[in-house]
C-alpha cells in the first residue's frame, strides 16, 4: 500500500513535468498564487476574454499539488455552507440564480474539457446520498422534503428498494439523488488546464513558495511579481502566509483507493453511472467508483493540525485508513476481500461560517477565491469566471452572485481552535456512532456542535 505521495490521482498518471522557478522580479498584469483549480481557471478566462494580458502564476509545489490533485473527485452543484444562508442576506431569488449558476457551471466545466482535449475521465451520473439509520434516514426526508421548494434542485428522493437497484449500499433506509453532478479524475483536469492555460500563454513558475500577498505584488522566495492585480486562490494553504494564518481555518481530509475489484464484485454493487457517492452522517464520507474500477472513498480523518499546520505529501495515520476501511466494508461487504492500494490526505480551507467567498478589493489590486469545505471542484471554476469578470470589470449575472465580496471574521487564536475542532468532531463521532447503535433521532450533540462550529 502507498502511503502519501501526493495522491492516488498523481501517482496514477505520473508526476507533472517540471516548470521552472521564478527567475527574480517580474511585472506583469495579473499575478496568481497557487496553481490548483482556482487560479487556473481565473487565468483561463482573463486569455480567454483578453488574450494580451501577462498572466504570472507561482506555486510552491507544482500544479495541482493541493486539493486540485488529492479530492474526491466531485464535480457536483452543492453551494458551500447551503443556499437558505444567502436567503437571509440577499433574498430566495438571489439564492436561486446562486444554484443555477452552479449547476451550470458543472457542464461547463465538462464543455471547456472537451474543448481543451483534457481526459479527466468525465462521467456525469449525478449525486447520490444514502441514510442507513433511522436518524439519517429522518434526516434525508427532511432534506428531501426542503429541497422540493427550491426551483433548481432537482432533488429526488428514492424508497430503499430503488435506491438499492441504483447503488446496492448495504442497509439503505432511504436515497437522495440530483443529476447536476459527475464523477471525475482530479489531476488528469489539473495537468489538462495547466497545459491549456500554457498554451493560451500563461506562465506557471513551481517550487517558488509566496510569502506576502501584498497590494499589487507578490512577494516570494525567488522574488517579487509586481502587478495591477494580484489573485490569492491558495485554498487550504491560505494560514501559511503573512497575516492570514486565521483566515481560512486548513481542514485535512483523507481518502483511501482500492485495487481495481472484479467483475462479480461490481455486479453485486450495480454501481455503474458515474454516480458520485456520500451519505447522512454527521462526519460524513465521499467516494466514487473510478474510471479503472477501484472505489475511492474519504472522510476527515485527522481534521486538524495544531497552529493551522497544513500536510505536505499526504502521509495519513494507520487509525484513518482502519476508519476508511470499515466505512467500505459496511456500505459494500462486498468488499472486505479487496486490498487497499493507496491512501493520501489534503488540505482544504474552512471560514468560520463556513461560506465560500469571492472578491476584489480594487485599492489593492488583490482578488481571491476559496473557503470551498470540500465544494471546490465546481466551485473553483465559477470563481475563476467571477475573478475574471471582476477584473475586468464585467457587470455579468456571476459577478452579481451573493457569494462575491462576501467577509466573515477570523478563527480564534490558539489553543482555541485545536481545542474546539478537536472536540466538535470527536462530538460529530459520538453523535454518530449512537445513531448506528439504533438511535432515531438525530443526537442534541450534533445539534450543538452544528452551532458551534457555523454549520447551523
Amino acid at each position: 500500500m502507498i502511503n502519501g505521495n501526493v495522491s492516488h490521482w498523481w501517482e496514477q498518471i505520473g508526476a507533472p513535468k517540471p516548470r521552472p522557478e521564478l527567475p527574480g522580479n517580474l511585472t506583469a498584469d495579473v499575478a496568481i498564487v497557487g496553481a490548483g483549480y482556482t487560479g487556473l481557471w481565473t487565468a483561463y478566462y482573463l486569455k480567454q476574454a483578453q488574450p494580451d494580458l501577462r498572466i504570472v502564476i507561482v506555486e510552491q509545489r507544482h500544479v495541482g499539488y493541493g486539493a486540485s490533485g488529492r479530492n474526491g473527485g466531485w464535480l457536483t452543484s452543492a453551494i458551500t455552507g447551503g443556499r437558505e444562508q444567502y436567503v437571509k442576506t440577499h433574498g430566495r431569488d438571489a439564492a436561486e440564480r446562486f444554484q443555477r449558476a452552479m449547476n451550470e457551471t458543472v457542464d461547463e466545466v465538462i464543455r471547456v474539457a472537451a474543448h481543451e482535449g483534457i481526459d479527466a475521465d468525465i462521467k456525469k451520473g449525478g449525486e447520490f446520498n444514502v441514510a442507513y439509520t433511522p436518524a439519517q434516514e429522518n434526516r434525508i426526508r427532511a432534506f428531501a422534503a426542503a429541497e422540493r421548494e427550491w426551483k433548481y434542485a432537482d432533488t429526488e428522493l428514492l424508497e430503499a428498494p430503488e435506491a438499492m437497484a441504483r447503488i446496492n449500499v448495504a442497509n439503505t433506509r432511504a436515497a437522495v439523488w440530483h443529476p447536476h453532478s459527475a464523477r471525475i479524475q482530479p489531476a488528469k483536469l489539473a495537468s489538462g488546464l495547466a497545459d491549456a492555460v500554457e498554451r493560451l500563454g500563461v506562465e506557471i513558475y513551481e517550487r517558488t513558495r509566496a510569502v506576502e500577498i501584498a497590494p499589487h505584488a507578490v512577494r516570494t522566495t525567488h522574488g517579487t511579481v509586481s502587478a495591477q492585480y494580484v489573485v490569492r486562490a491558495t485554498e487550504g494553504f491560505t494560514a501559511n502566509l503573512k497575516g492570514l494564518h486565521r483566515l481560512w481555518l486548513p481542514m485535512n481530509s483523507s481518502l483511501i483507493a482500492t485495487e481495481p475489484l472484479s467483475k462479480d464484485v461490481w455486479d453485486e454493487l450495480n454501481w455503474s453511472n458515474g454516480e458520485v457517492l456520500g451519505d447522512f452522517a454527521h462526519v460524513y464520507m465521499y467516494a466514487q467508483r473510478t474510471a479503472d474500477d477501484r472505489i475511492a472513498i474519504g472522510g476527515r480523518g485527522v481534521p486538524y493540525k495544531y497552529g493551522s499546520k497544513t500536510d505536505t505529501d499526504g502521509q495519513t495515520s494507520p487509525a484513518t485508513v482502519e476508519t476508511l476501511s470499515e466505512i467500505l466494508h459496511r456500505f459494500f461487504p462486498a468488499t472486505r476481500g479487496a486490498a487497499v492500494d493507496h491512501v493520501w490526505s489534503g488540505v482544504l480551507g474552512v471560514p468560520r461560517d463556513w461560506a465560500a467567498t469571492v472578491g476584489l478589493d480594487r485599492e489593492t489590486g488583490i482578488a481571491w477565491g476559496g473557503g470551498y469545505v470540500g465544494t471546490g471542484v465546481t466551485s473553483t471554476n465559477l470563481a475563476g469566471r467571477t475573478i475574471a469578470d471582476l477584473i475586468l470589470g464585467n457587470d455579468s449575472e456571476i459577478a452579481g452572485l451573493p457569494w462575491v465580496n462576501h467577509r466573515v471574521r477570523k478563527w480564534e487564536p490558539e489553543p482555541l481552535r485545536w481545542i474546539a475542532t478537536k472536540g466538535l468532531y470527536a462530538a460529530y463521532g459520538v453523535a454518530d456512532r449512537t445513531e448506528l447503535a439504533g438511535r432515531e433521532k438525530t443526537s442534541p450533540i450534533a445539534h450543538v456542535a452544528d452551532v458551534i462550529t457555523g454549520r447551523n
